[in-house]
């Protein structure tokens, strides 16, 4: 069983986050009825449509508190934070929450986890060894599995983007030759494309609005490149970029790196397709080599237990 002092011990602990969470909890409804009573005041009575992005459920918005005010204190460097927030906007937390949702859920998991790993099972009356290791186990679990999901994350949404650059550079090419300008060519692709490539459409279409704000088309551009991270994307701004300053024809260079594009992405397949047998051998050493031999050894062994045991 477990000792009573450790029981008194995580009875405290979970009071004491109850009551944060509490106060945090009133203080975040507080200030959202003060906003949206300023926002009526401000608007002439019409309430203000809110960001979409911004609307929270208020447990989310406690954790997200939390690691705001964690994220600003100084505990994490400038170069890890901005680090931390191009990680998640590649990974889809465009928000203006998403780093202080990320910390504070993997603060919560490092100190809930260990909590939930022994009082569980102390509440169900089971007596659990080394619950120091377990506790140590869960902790480390806690820490990385966050970067674990936005790892998965961002590594699917930069598939996706890389598949579908290709078909986006084509059609580039195409509103090229209808006459269209650089500026309504990213613009009227990044509508065209958004059923088949989301991905490539949302990149696209945030690169014709920076096109649209900032006065200098290439920072536009370079962002496009340094915002994914991705080759082909720094690529198709350098080619863009060329064209602008030197007047190179947009639509061979376009119709040349469409083609390297889908040239990389059938080598890529080609590499894989060649690891698979590679990868089958241990499959076949597990699951066909056993079965192989108990057809061709079987009858034999029959007939030998037969004769010995006659």
């Amino acid at each position: 069983m477990m000792p009573l002092w450790l029981g008194i011990v995580l009875a405290g602990g979970l009071t004491l986050v109850a009551g944060l969470l509490a106060v945090l909890w009133r203080d975040l409804r507080r200030a959202e009825r003060l906003s949206r009573r300023l926002a009526i005041v401000r608007h002439a009575n019409v309430p203000a449509a809110p960001d979409p992005g911004s609307i929270l459920p208020a447990p989310l918005r406690v954790i997200t508190t939390i690691g705001e005010w964690i994220a600003g204190s100084g505990a994490l460097s400038a170069r890890t934070v901005e680090e931390l927030r191009q990680t998640l906007r590649i990974a889809g937390f465009r928000g203006s929450h998403g780093l202080g949702l990320f910390v504070g859920t993997k603060l919560l998991l490092i100190s809930g986890l260990p909590l939930a790993a022994v009082g569980i099972p102390w509440l169900l009356g089971f007596d659990l060894p080394y619950r120091g290791a377990i506790m140590a186990a869960a902790a480390v679990v806690g820490l990385v599995l966050p970067d674990r999901v936005v790892g998965h994350l961002r590594k699917r949404y930069l598939r996706s983007l890389e598949a579908g650059m290709p078909d986006a550079l084509d059609m580039l090419v195409i509103c090229g030759q209808a006459g269209l300008g650089m500026e309504a060519s990213i613009e009227r692709v990044g509508e065209e494309i958004r059923h088949a490539h989301a991905a490539v459409a949302e990149e696209l279409t945030r690169t014709a609005h920076e096109m649209q704000v900032n006065a200098d088309t290439r920072t536009a551009l370079i962002n496009l490149g340094l915002r994914t991270g991705l080759e082909s994307a720094r690529r198709l701004a350098a080619v863009l970029i060329q064209s602008m300053q030197y007047g190179t024809p947009l639509n061979q260079a376009l119709r040349t790196l469409s083609a390297e594009q889908r040239q990389e992405m059938l080598a890529n397949f080609e590499a894989k397709a060649g690891r698979l047998p590679v990868l089958l051998t241990l499959p076949m050493i597990v699951f066909i080599l056993p079965c192989v031999f108990l057809i061709v050894a079987g009858p034999a062994m029959v007939d030998v237990y037969r004769t010995m045991s006659k």
